[in-house]
């Protein structure tokens, strides 16, 4: 997997915060926005978002290039409907090598399990090329594909959805590889609103406890949580 933060609003905590000024002074943004620091627009920022006006952060967006995932993550990650995406087609990518599919780690811990995994996805794979032998056009040829198999995608979301993306794909009861993902799309993002993501990830760091109920994994412990991503 490679996850890559490619393109975000310029000066993205200067401008969430002007626009959160916008909303109580008399000036427009532009005036606000040509005298603001950034020292001050991450004091109004901090004070605004504690409060839980999200919205103004709504202003910026970011732009993130994840590389050789599994469509079994793409399949999750277009469900977060407030964001743009653009994913490799499999009409165009041939799939005939395993270099072409994830493995999950607990196929490739267990000898015997992934000589099976391995076997089963050559035979797809070598029934893909026979049906593309027997001029079956690729857009119907992909149908025998499996979840594993990798794929690019583009995504764009602004600070409000990634936060509440953060929210739930970084907890531990989410499906690894789109945590994984989730994980390093936020490290990414701290680096570049540090303010705005400061105390981004799993719920549970806002809220001070588990919201997943009777389903929380016992062996979370927030703090730990906590210091893990603030870390990041």
């Amino acid at each position: 997997m490679k996850v890559k933060l490619l393109k975000y609003t310029p000066n993205p905590e200067l401008l969430c915060a002007a626009a959160a000024m916008t909303s109580y002074k008399s000036e427009g943004t532009s005036k606000l926005l040509e005298r603001l620091d950034l020292e001050k627009a991450r004091k109004t920022l901090r004070r605004v978002m504690s409060s839980g006006h999200h919205s103004v952060i709504e202003h910026a967006s970011f732009t993130f290039s994840v590389e050789d995932v599994s469509r079994a993550l793409t399949h999750q990650l277009v469900r977060h409907r407030i964001a743009s995406y653009t994913q490799q087609s499999q009409r165009y990518v041939t799939y005939d090598t395993l270099g072409r599919y994830v493995t999950p780690p607990s196929v490739l811990e267990n000898k015997e399990a992934k000589k099976i995994y391995d076997e089963t996805l050559m035979k797809m794979s070598d029934t893909y090329q026979k049906l593309l032998k027997y001029e079956i056009p690729q857009e119907d040829t992909r149908f025998i594909l499996p979840n594993a198999a990798k794929t690019n995608i583009l995504i764009t979301m602004n600070a409000r959805e990634l936060r509440h993306f953060f929210n739930l794909r970084c907890c531990v009861r989410s499906q690894w590889e789109i945590r994984e993902m989730a994980i390093e799309m936020l490290r990414l993002a701290k680096r570049a609103a540090p303010v705005i993501f400061e105390n981004a990830g799993p719920s549970c760091i806002e809220l001070g406890y588990c919201p997943e109920g009777v389903l929380k994994d016992p062996t979370c412990k927030i703090e730990e949580i906590k210091k893990k991503f603030s870390e990041l």
